[in-house]
């Protein structure tokens, strides 16, 4: 199966890659404008994992690991939002959950599970990072601000379409279409 997905992923054309990290960097960019505007705290939604469970289903490894290295910062940088502190834990976050994702899809075959599990531990280890800061008081802040009702369905939606996503690709291999036949 992990051969099968590098194979996919392979195949992939870098500008894909390049739309999806313009398109998430306007994204994040946006967000506060975006929260403010519509008096809806976007940020539960968690806009930074769409955009890297859209990197994930439609990019590559690589790409995936450059959206969880590059949007916490880019928000910090150009909306002071989150805190540089948490925005480092929230970038540990995210590389983690790419990690373990990869790691878990290759060992059980399951991309749902991989994800939704994948996820819940990268929670788990951003909560204790934040603890971390908030017990040593490097960060004043609640110890979590999205409701855990709202976290669970949306582990549970990204787990749900990387599964869709993934799984369908294994399914149906990209159609390879020869140039030099005339009946493509």
């Amino acid at each position: 199966m992990a051969a099968k997905l590098t194979a996919i992923r392979a195949e992939l054309p870098i500008s894909k890659s390049i739309i999806l990290d313009i398109s998430a960097l306007i994204f994040i960019y946006f967000v506060p404008a975006l929260s403010h505007y519509a008096n809806i705290p976007l940020y539960l939604v968690e806009p930074m994992r769409i955009m890297l469970i859209f990197a994930i289903a439609h990019t590559t490894h690589r790409n995936a690991y450059i959206i969880a290295l590059t949007l916490p910062f880019f928000s910090f940088l150009v909306s002071g939002h989150p805190v540089f502190f948490k925005t480092v834990i929230m970038t540990i976050e995210l590389l983690a959950n790419i990690w373990l994702f990869y790691f878990l899809s290759t060992k059980w075959k399951n991309y749902f599970v991989a994800m939704l599990v994948s996820i819940i531990i990268s929670k788990v280890l951003f909560y204790v990072m934040k603890f971390g800061l908030i017990d040593f008081q490097i960060i004043e802040a609640k110890m979590i601000v999205t409701p855990i009702y709202l976290q669970v369905i949306s582990m549970t939606l990204f787990s749900i379409y990387i599964f869709s996503v993934l799984s369908r690709r294994e399914v149906e291999p990209p159609r390879f279409v020869d140039p030099t036949r005339d009946d493509f």
